[in-house]
């Protein structure tokens, strides 16, 4: 790797093109928790949950839980992305927070929020 200390902006517009088609979708799919979620919540008002039996109730609540779970887990890898755009319009991006070189450009592109490279990220 060059010992360069930073991409270029052309580079950095690669990136970001690709960081902009991974947050599209990752609010697609928080998206589709969230209707996930909301859809569980209607069809099983309070009422309904009692007046059904406790092994159907623990599957709702189990389900509901699930959807959570994956709206925030949507929501971290989004505020990931989001990060990572700001580190662009700060031309900071892709350089590694431990050993401040440049990270491989193959792994920015699989893994464009990465913060290490993959030999400090391995060490760890």
């Amino acid at each position: 790797m060059p010992n360069k200390k930073r991409w270029s902006d052309k580079e950095l517009n690669e990136f970001k093109k690709v960081l902009d088609g991974k947050k599209d979708k990752a609010l697609q799919e928080m998206g589709l928790s969230k209707n996930l979620a909301d859809d569980i919540l209607k069809n099983n008002s309070v009422n309904s949950i009692y007046s059904s039996h406790i092994a159907d109730a623990a599957s709702d609540q189990e389900q509901l839980e699930k959807a959570y779970y994956w709206v925030a887990r949507d929501n971290k890898h989004l505020q990931y992305l989001l990060r990572a755009m700001e580190m662009i319009e700060q031309k900071t991006f892709g350089v590694c927070l431990s050993c401040e070189q440049l990270i491989e450009k193959e792994r920015l592109m699989e893994v464009p929020h990465t913060t290490k490279c993959f030999s400090c990220k391995s060490s760890i």
